[in-house]
């Protein structure tokens, strides 16, 4: 059983902030040199996917819900029709 609902805006978030940490770490370990401000578009750039992923992430999990209560709703009214027609049920 899920605890949660998946965000994937979270998760694109996480990998560039973790590739950022493993450039700094690199480079503290002396494997190789990274200007400081190498980082800055990695993360601006990875903030940005973040939000894009999270938007269309929410546009479709919000358009899966609007049709399921469509469907949910639906459903009852077809039948109540069909019963008040007077056809056998």
């Amino acid at each position: 059983m899920r605890r949660h609902e998946f965000k994937p805006g979270r998760l694109v978030a996480g990998l560039f902030l973790t590739l950022t940490a493993v450039i700094y770490a690199g480079d503290a370990g002396g494997l190789w040199d990274t200007p400081w401000f190498a980082v800055i578009p990695l993360v601006t750039a990875g903030l940005c996917l973040a939000a894009l992923t999270g938007s269309a992430a929410h546009g479709i999990r919000r358009r899966i819900r609007s049709r399921a209560a469509r469907a949910a709703g639906s459903a009852p009214a077809s039948a109540s029709t069909r019963d008040s027609a007077g056809t056998p049920g």
